[in-house]
């Protein structure tokens, strides 16, 4: 197997296991969680995808900007996370879903 073939498989993995995440969690961390494995296969295709085209530096460029506004995104996401629970008592979305205010 080629180093691109390892790659592909490893970023349709990340992407693959962040969707399940997303699709089977109830928990607003667990989301979190799974948005946060997603980007992290998507940063490492735009490195493969600079790689491909002889643009590394345009491909980690890319990827290092993607790091910093998620990593900006998921502290946002926890820190509200953690208001919610503080102020509702659940992380579960489905509950979270029938709040009236």
């Amino acid at each position: 197997m080629s180093l691109v073939s390892i790659v592909s498989l490893v970023i349709l993995g990340l992407v693959g296991i962040g969707l399940y995440a997303l699709l089977i969690t109830r928990n607003l961390i667990k989301v979190v969680i799974g948005l946060q494995i997603m980007v992290k296969g998507a940063i490492l295709a735009m490195v493969l995808a600079g790689r491909l085209t002889g643009q590394i530096n345009l491909g980690q460029s890319l990827a290092l900007t993607v790091v910093v506004a998620d990593t900006i995104v998921a502290v946002i996401a926890l820190a509200m996370a953690v208001q919610i629970r503080r102020h509702c008592g659940t992380l579960d979305l489905n509950d979270l879903a029938t709040l009236r205010r």
